[in-house]
């Protein structure tokens, strides 16, 4: 071989090595692919947009960017060597669905590209980005027994006397229900959301307490989290204080302490409600968190925790089959997951709401009325995919800093529902989920503008479903 031919080769060579290395380079500085969604509530704005192009700014790199379902039959050894092959590790088996795990990338490459490397394999039932999600604020002759809290009477969707423009008695009926029962501090309601303020005045004696007798909370891959008063899955901790103020105001909903001649009553005067946040101060969380959150409540459940509602006020236009496996698992343990339908005044049976959209036994999905027993003009609706009504606009609750605030959306209309469940279940602990769920969409009030917007035609009836009527 000539000299001049040999070097020539070295120099393509060398030339096809620079190329691979840029090809490889150009691959890490993809930008992630996210499914961006807003949270309940939302009656001014949309509150859910897809958006493929929107970046998380604040991720931090290493963050687990996909949820990957192995089949049955693949070992963890298997798994490890998969991941490993890929240059990922698995950050977390979510425990209640066997083979799903959340799996961080170490090449920080876009999500959608690690989820189509993974869904390629044979050993893969399934794998998808874990999206983004953002909330913001606003969108949108029986016996009876009144609580002396101070500001009760601004509460309409619990005692509505027709004041401010409203309908007299469009309303859940609280004041009828609670002659019967006023709530039981052995239920426990999770409030799925950013995290509650456990310190409010009006909220700490109602704020669950890990027993003595349950072990703190284990993880294989996450370790052993002293959870007091419940669980942080953005951070991994056992502190899930609120940092927004959307899960305080929801939390205030289900179980304001009633009856204490401050602020507000909950639907409940007495409940447990369990904090759990996936989403931070900005409003941004992810659905692997949410999963991740959920699991949590599951095993926090079988540990022999009596956590029966799950209440959930968000969503998103993306379907998880992660989040739907799940889900399914808080069933089979028993849980129910009572949903937001939106607030984009959409027909959801054409344009889908998840989680609210999960035909699962569990699921009930929740619109939201105004104070003339109106559907609200931000709500979604669905004659299939939405449930039930529930008062969700001008609603007072609490907030951060031991304050009040009222908003709108189908944020508040979601727990006013997951409430009514936990006074049920206060009367009935035997319940099961399948029939604690049958007593809620029979325990409705018939409203004919609701005909063909949901599969009951009706408000929510808290008097009903305890049996006060």
């Amino acid at each position: 071989m000539n000299r001049n031919k040999f070097i020539l080769q070295i120099a393509l060579a060398i030339f096809l090595i620079l190329i691979a290395a840029f090809a490889g380079q150009l691959r890490k500085v993809q930008r992630e692919w996210r499914s961006a969604v807003r949270i309940m509530p939302g009656a001014s704005e949309p509150d859910v947009v897809f958006d493929p192009n929107q970046i998380d700014e604040t991720r931090e790199n290493g963050a687990p960017e996909v949820l990957v379902k192995f089949r049955p039959g693949v070992s963890g050894d298997a798994i490890a060597k998969i991941t490993a092959r890929l240059n990922d590790r698995v950050e977390d088996e979510i425990e209640s669905v066997s083979g799903l795990a959340a799996i961080d990338d170490l090449d920080n490459l876009e999500a959608e590209s690690i989820a189509a490397e993974y869904r390629a394999l044979p050993e893969v039932e399934y794998a998808e980005p874990s999206f983004e999600i953002s909330l913001d604020h606003d969108g949108g002759g029986f016996k009876h027994l009144h609580p002396n809290d101070a500001r009760f009477s601004e509460q309409w969707g619990l005692d509505n006397d027709g004041r401010d423009g409203g309908k007299e008695g469009a309303d859940i009926g609280a004041l009828r229900a609670w002659v019967a029962t006023t709530g039981g501090d052995d239920i426990v309601v999770a409030v799925l959301d950013s995290g509650v303020d456990y310190n409010h005045s009006d909220l700490q004696n109602n704020i669950w307490v890990r027993p003595d007798g349950i072990k703190q909370y284990e993880d294989r891959e996450l370790g052993s989290i002293e959870d007091v008063h419940g669980y942080n899955a953005i951070e991994n901790t056992g502190d899930p204080m609120d940092d927004n103020g959307h899960g305080t105001h929801c939390a205030g909903i289900i179980g304001a302490e009633g009856g204490n001649e401050i602020g507000i009553s909950g639907v409940n005067w007495k409940v447990k409600i369990m904090p759990l946040k996936f989403m931070n101060a900005g409003g941004f969380g992810t659905s692997k968190d949410a999963i991740e959150a959920i699991n949590y409540v599951i095993d926090r459940k079988r540990a022999g925790v009596n956590v029966r509602v799950i209440s959930a006020s968000w969503g998103a236009k993306v379907k998880s089959r992660g989040l739907e496996d799940v889900i399914r698992k808080a069933q089979e343990a028993g849980i129910l997951f009572v949903a937001a339908s939106g607030n984009d005044s959409v027909n959801t049976d054409q344009m889908p709401q998840y989680p609210a959209g999960y035909d699962l036994g569990n699921v009930i999905s929740v619109a939201a009325l105004n104070r003339k027993d109106e559907l609200a003009s931000f709500s979604n609706y669905g004659a299939k995919s939405v449930h039930l009504a529930a008062p969700g606009a001008s609603i007072l609750s609490t907030w951060l800093g031991n304050e009040y605030e009222e908003h709108s959306g189908t944020s508040m209309a979601t727990p006013m529902v997951s409430g009514v469940a936990a006074l049920v279940l206060s009367k009935r602990p035997e319940l099961s989920v399948e029939e604690l769920r049958s007593i809620l969409l029979k325990s409705v009030d018939k409203l004919p503008h609701l005909n063909g917007k949901a599969s009951t035609g009706g408000r929510i009836n808290a008097a009903k479903a305890v049996g006060a009527e």
